[in-house]
């Protein structure tokens, strides 16, 4: 029996939850090694021997090796767990959120400061500014 998941219809959004944790199990398990300097060190010396060490899909390596965050959360990554490949690479949590809108550090940082991004357009699926802005869909708690 699937879990009703009412959360699915949030645009451009992954949310963690059992199946992803399962999904990204060895993923996060990996991006946590990085937290010992000997780790570090291997995977900046060879990163894809040090991640053919670990249980991951080829995709999961693939995204990891190309830094593309986002395809890394649909495939389980958790964004804590995914900040230790930033740290690792001497990236701020900043650059590494930047990267994921598309934007540049400094257009990311004017954004955050200017209140964060618009919710127009980024409600739920099919949801059209305020005639449907009150809408509370079936089982869900705002």
């Amino acid at each position: 029996m699937a879990l009703d998941k009412p959360y699915l219809d949030i645009p451009g959004t992954t949310i963690f939850d059992a199946e992803q944790a399962r999904r990204g199990y060895h993923l996060n398990q990996f991006c946590m090694s990085l937290m010992k300097a000997e780790n570090r060190e291997r995977f900046k010396a060879d990163e894809r021997a040090y991640l053919d060490e670990w249980a991951m899909s080829e995709e999961q390596k693939q995204a990891v090796l190309a830094r593309d965050l986002n395809r890394c959360i649909q495939l389980g990554g958790n964004i804590y767990f995914l900040a230790k490949i930033g740290a690792t690479d001497g990236r701020s949590f900043q650059y590494m959120a930047a990267t994921m809108t598309g934007m540049t550090q400094e257009e990311y940082l004017q954004m955050m400061l200017a209140g964060g991004r618009s919710i127009e357009g980024n409600r739920f699926v099919g949801e059209d500014g305020d005639a449907q802005a009150h809408r509370q869909p079936q089982g869900r708690k705002r």
